[in-house]
């Protein structure tokens, strides 16, 4: 089915404007403009992942419709004889770099714990083959890669942050992001933007389910017709992103949940809910998806962190709206962005009341992440010494998280490959959850003095 996919006006008017502007700046060579192959391939995971996939990809428009192969994955070469076709949707998007198909094909009733191969279609032929797994049925150990704000020098400097956590762990079954994939025009023309962020990523983004959220840089400023400034998301998002579909009331493009083994990841809109007046509906939203989960873990991936590192107050509406359903229903892990720093809290009391705890085997609950891929670093704020049990400024960090039926095993690396953080969520037999730092060698505290960094170079982290 071909469907013309209408822009928000903004992004109408700013494209023009970015067409009138020569000072808009353009990746070396102005490399993105949609070709006779297809590109921008990105996997994502279904409400149930063991049964759920859905692929976009995007083509110029000599190529039509979505037309997909799915497979199972045979040991031979001999793939395409097996495979069925497919069909889905397609949608028009006219960017910087002209005019584009972004298709989209939902794959449903997989067999669990199978490994499929599919390609997708462009005018001169067909992509390479992309191999994935879907989830198992049931709990099973598997570990994925947690990644914060990209946002800025995605290829140049982000890239290497990605590419290390990808060759670090072993066999990612999920990729998360924490939001601000890119930066909506800070420094590119919006579409070389996310033209850099899916060659940052390549055939892995293809291969592995990416759950994305989605932070203040995925949307565009736009103006009322009053006068007054508003947002409005940018067309790449519901584009790019084949999403689950099942999320609040008004924020389907951008909330939703999606069950990987026996764990509930639920993903959150803080900009939708702090400016666009979707707090209530996604609060109403959070809670009954968290009171129905029956899953084993439950992690929650949002833009804006309830704790920061880095600005001078919380995000007080989303924290007095989320936090208690958050310790209510015992979710595991937070896993944040926005700040532009490392930060890791599990009491709000400061890491003293973290000591103190484990040292009386007190249970806790969610651990609170916030955490920073890319090259725009934020200083931190008064408190982030002291209340969040670690932190660091101007450094690019990576997550891995190994998920066991009795244990979250977190452990937080820099980009050059040392180890930063590590900690483990114990859970007991009546549910009750301890943290436990184990003794390992980890690198120093980062943190900027005066106007030096923690590398010896100029501090690039800037006050907020």
């Amino acid at each position: 089915m071909h469907r013309p996919l209408l822009l928000a006006t903004l992004f109408c008017a700013t494209l023009a404007h970015a067409n009138a502007d020569s000072a808009v700046p353009r990746s070396p060579g102005q490399p993105y403009a949609a070709g006779t192959l297809a590109d921008r391939i990105v996997l994502t995971p279904g409400q149930d992942a063991a049964t759920q996939m859905a692929i976009s990809y995007r083509t110029d428009l000599a190529q039509a419709d979505a037309v997909l192969e799915l497979g199972p994955a045979l040991a031979g070469p001999s793939l395409a004889a097996k495979a069925s076709a497919l069909g889905g949707t397609t949608q028009r998007l006219d960017s910087d770099n002209g005019p584009a198909n972004y298709h989209q094909v939902r794959l449903e009733h997989l067999q669990p714990g199978t490994a499929y191969v599919y390609r997708v279609k462009g005018s001169a032929g067909w992509s390479e083959w992309h191999q994935f797994r879907t989830a198992q049925a049931a709990f099973a150990p598997f570990s994925f890669i947690y990644l914060g704000d990209t946002q800025n020098d995605i290829l140049a400097i982000a890239s290497r942050t990605i590419r290390q956590a990808l060759r670090s762990v072993a066999q990612p079954a999920l990729v998360v992001h924490a939001g601000d994939l890119v930066a909506s025009r800070d420094d590119l023309a919006h579409d070389d933007e996310w033209g850099e962020w899916n060659q940052a990523g390549g055939w892995a983004y293809a291969a592995i389910p990416q759950l994305t959220a989605f932070g203040n840089h995925e949307y565009l400023e736009t103006l009322n017709p009053d006068g007054s400034e508003s947002r409005s998301l940018s067309p790449h998002v519901p584009a790019q992103f084949a999403l689950p579909r099942n999320g609040a009331p008004g924020v389907a493009a951008t909330s939703y949940f999606s069950d990987y083994q026996n764990v509930r990841f639920v993903v959150l809109d803080g900009t939708s809910a702090l400016d666009l007046g979707t707090l209530q509906a996604q609060t109403a939203w959070l809670e009954n998806v968290l009171k129905a989960s029956k899953a084993r873990w439950n992690i929650v991936v949002m833009h804006q962190p309830v704790y920061t590192c880095a600005r001078p107050e919380d995000t007080e509406p989303l924290k007095a709206a989320w936090q208690p359903l958050l310790e209510r229903y015992k979710v595991d892990l937070v896993l944040q962005g926005h700040d532009h720093c490392y930060s890791r809290l599990t009491h709000a009391q400061g890491r003293q009341a973290t000591r103190a705890a484990q040292q009386a085997k007190q249970a806790i609950g969610p651990v609170y992440m916030v955490s920073v891929t890319g090259s725009k670093m934020y200083g931190l704020n008064d408190r982030a010494r002291s209340q969040p049990d670690r932190t660091a400024e101007d450094t690019q960090l990576y997550q891995a998280v190994s998920v066991e039926r009795e244990r979250l095993q977190v452990r937080t690396y820099s980009a050059d490959g040392r180890l930063y953080d590590a900690f483990d969520v114990n859970r007991d037999a009546k549910s009750r959850k301890f943290l436990h730092e184990p003794k390992l060698a980890l690198a120093s505290e980062r943190y900027c003095q005066a106007d030096m960094g923690p590398d010896g170079l100029p501090c690039t982290a800037r006050g907020k």
